[in-house]
């Protein structure tokens, strides 16, 4: 990461990256990055829901990630109150929470509760979302690569809607309902060339990717031509378009909304059908750290329905239903992973600076985001007050790699020790959910956590699970 021809001295960021300040007190807590209810107690350990971080550490052992349930349900239900408000007036609306994020029968169950559908994108998924209990009518399906046995229970269930990929799915998916006897649901994911990241968007060439039928070439259209013509079989609600994730503001959202819509309203203009539904997909962007400022979901709720009221207007078209599915903005923040350092290195830099290497006893295992993406994620003493000086660190996992690194670049107390509680804050999406089991490491468990009380959502794998897939 961050590689340079002349060597990792030349490289951009070496030292630290620009937005990181050294801290006042290296004690506090910047509260965007972490669930509502976290704070330092009275001796100086984390607390979430009312519960220390010691006590958790003692029970239920390090590393675990350790969710805010109430955090996780308040944040479902900004998005699914602000969506109702923003477009009650129009076509309402609907919130998916993107499964992929993080998904067990528990979190299910909560995304049940609280009135939200469910987006989910693999035979796995769907089971769980089953044995939640999530009415099939909420729930949405994913997939560029669904296979049979995927869209024979999708369609058997009566799922909402199957949002289709390919022109190959489309053949499968009409032979599967005219085999179930029954008419299944399905939105076209259209592809608008947009890529949106961060503040940044690009209106340019992005459609050469995986997923979805190109707007530019032609085949979105191709494919509502051949959805109608598999009526009554298929039934076209409407159009879905993503343009990416960590999105902070909503630029991106309406040159893409323009371009879908321009869709939407030629399909009423060449076949005479008024699709009820668009999906502007999700990417809600969290503060992962400081040098993030993500909107909150009624700014972003407001200011979507403001598009896509002027660019319906604009076409002479009424406001379709709209759905979204945010991910990472509801499960990301809710969680922290707890872990236990283990060894401290300290290195010499170019130019007299240092740094600390804090091994902890997870690691690219259970977060693969800064591996993978080089993601910036913060983090903190979490077992005791210092009054230490600040010191530049990086933490860093127990794996044999290395760039196996949790933490690239944070301030830490300068007496930080083998012992000590860490905890890393923002990984409650894409953390358990990418997790492997790289040098049979067993997973860590997944702590709930409201009132005082902590309960075990997912089991933490034992080496008896590593081993009992091996076949003698």
């Amino acid at each position: 990461m961050r590689a340079h021809e002349a060597g990792a001295l030349h490289a951009d960021g070496y030292g630290r990256p620009s937005w990181l300040a050294v801290p006042g007190d290296v004690n506090d807590l910047v509260p965007a990055l972490w669930a509502g209810s976290v704070e330092r107690g009275a001796d100086g350990a984390l607390t979430v829901g009312g519960t220390s971080v010691l006590d958790l550490a003692r029970e239920h052992g390090t590393p675990a990630y350790v969710l805010d349930e109430d955090d996780f349900r308040t944040r479902a239900r900004a998005f699914r109150d602000a969506w109702a408000t923003a477009y009650g007036p129009l076509a309402g609306a609907d919130v998916y929470y993107a499964g992929k994020a993080f998904l067990c029968t528990q979190v299910a169950r909560w995304v049940r509760d609280e009135g939200l559908h469910l987006d989910v994108c693999s035979g796995g998924e769907l089971a769980v979302a089953q044995r939640a209990g999530m009415p099939p009518e909420r729930i949405g399906v994913h997939g560029n690569n669904k296979s049979m046995a995927e869209l024979e229970r999708a369609v058997a269930l009566g799922v909402g809607r199957v949002v289709v990929d390919s022109a190959e799915e489309i053949e499968r998916l009409a032979a599967v309902a005219q085999r179930l006897g029954t008419t299944a649901r399905v939105m076209v994911r259209v592809t608008v060339g947009v890529e949106a990241h961060t503040h940044e968007f690009i209106a340019t060439a992005h459609e050469d990717q995986k997923f979805g039928f190109s707007l530019g070439s032609g085949a979105a259209a191709d494919a509502v031509r051949r959805i109608l013509a598999h009526a009554p079989h298929l039934e076209l609600v409407g159009l879905h378009s993503h343009i990416g994730s960590q999105i902070f503001d909503t630029a991106g959202f309406e040159v893409s909304a323009r371009r879908v819509l321009g869709l939407h309203a030629a399909v009423a203009q060449e076949h005479g059908v008024r699709l009820p539904e668009l999906d502007l997909g999700g990417g809600f962007g969290i503060a992962y750290t400081t040098e993030h400022d993500p909107l909150p979901p009624h700014e972003l709720a407001s200011g979507m329905a403001a598009i896509v009221e002027r660019e319906c207007r604009g076409l002479g078209v009424p406001v379709p239903r709209v759905s979204v599915e945010p991910g990472r903005a509801i499960a990301g923040p809710s969680t922290f992973t707890l872990y236990e350092v283990g060894t401290v290195k300290q290195v010499d830099l170019d130019g007299g600076a240092r740094r600390a290497y804090v091994s902890v006893d997870g690691g690219m295992s259970d977060n693969i985001r800064t591996a993978l993406y080089e993601a910036s994620f913060s983090c903190t003493l979490a077992s005791r007050r210092s009054e230490a000086p600040p010191r530049l660190s990086r933490v860093v996992g127990k794996h044999c790699e290395s760039g196996d690194i949790v933490v690239m670049d944070e301030f830490l107390p300068a007496d930080v020790r083998p012992g000590d509680l860490l905890a890393v804050p923002g990984t409650g999406a894409y953390c358990r959910a990418l997790s492997s089991q790289y040098n049979h490491v067993p997973r860590p468990p997944v702590l709930a956590v409201r009132d005082g009380v902590s309960r075990v959502i997912v089991r933490r794998e034992t080496v008896e699970d590593l081993l009992a897939l091996d076949v003698p």
